[in-house]
């Protein structure tokens, strides 16, 4: 790792910044990447700074700068607003920091939270784990580390970078109406271990206060529910179209077909009607949360 001078002091790498490469897989993000990367450069050239000069002024080493204007790395917002004040750009590499934050997650990623933040209605039901709107950081990062084959840590932080960006969904000032209706396993697995778990219900009973957020419990002993071919989601929007999924019908693809939408509406609400009432769920977390 380079060093600066005595004001400068350590000077960031790659292993300070693990999961911030561009995925070569994703067009778009690889020509916004690159496309910020030749704008930096030539704002540095044009300010007559060598890439050491620069780096040490933004508290960056010679080789990530060498990256990132290379396009082989994605600049952190702190690094584009630094930048943008070295070199005086009056404002137009700030402006860069909305496009470089969506390449920050993964293509598909992006694509569910576009839909989410469009949407006036969510309704959801998971069987195997809790939805990733409701995880705590946490969670999601045991939850991660289950997957084979493994991920790397770089890939690891990103994908947990992603599921938590989503969250901000609770934060919009015109926040959708969400239902969620859980199985009890995913309550009763020990994702994580004891402490993890029990922020976990903190957060769930947390959510749960909100207006627009309303919590489920599916008990086990309810087999006969159409909930039992796997995990359904249906997003409402605005101008009263719709996009749904549900994974044993219609191959597992999202579907817009009214007539479609109808069969996964129809299941949801035999769902909701046989789990837990929302004051019986929270009843149920609260118990969980005591027995941990």
């Amino acid at each position: 790792m380079q060093q600066g001078n005595g004001d400068a002091g350590r000077l960031k790498g790659e292993a300070d910044e693990p999961g911030w490469e561009v995925d070569p897989d994703d067009d778009w993000g690889v020509a916004v990447i690159a496309t910020v990367g030749r704008q930096l450069k030539l704002r540095r050239e044009a300010k007559g700074m060598r890439a050491a000069e620069f780096g040490v002024a933004v508290g960056y080493g010679e080789d990530m700068v060498y990256k990132i204007e290379g396009g082989k790395r994605i600049p952190q917002p702190e690094y584009l607003d630094k930048a943008e004040e070295v070199l005086g750009a009056d404002g137009l590499i700030s402006a860069m920091k909305e496009d470089v934050a969506k390449v920050r997650y993964p293509k598909k990623v992006r694509e569910l939270a576009k839909l989410e933040a469009k949407a006036v209605e969510i309704l959801t039901y998971a069987n195997h784990n809790l939805h990733g709107l409701l995880q705590t950081e946490e969670s999601a990062s045991a939850l991660l580390t289950t997957r084979r084959p493994s991920l790397s840590e770089d890939e690891l932080e990103r994908a947990v970078a992603a599921r938590m960006a989503r969250k901000e969904i609770f934060e919009r000032s015109s926040a959708p109406e969400l239902s969620f209706v859980l199985e009890e396993v995913t309550l009763k697995r020990p994702v994580g271990g004891k402490m993890v778990r029990r922020r976990q219900f903190e957060h769930l009973l947390e959510l749960a206060q909100l207006r627009n957020v309303e919590i489920q419990v599916m008990p086990t002993d309810r087999w006969d529910h159409p909930g039992t071919g796997g995990r359904i989601q249906v997003l409402k929007f605005g101008d009263g179209t719709a996009v749904g999924r549900m994974d044993d019908e219609f191959g597992g693809r999202p579907v817009s077909d009214p007539r479609q939408l109808r069969i996964l509406e129809l299941r949801y609400g035999i769902i909701r009607a046989e789990a837990l009432t929302a004051r019986e769920s929270l009843a149920f977390i609260e118990q969980q949360l005591g027995e941990t």
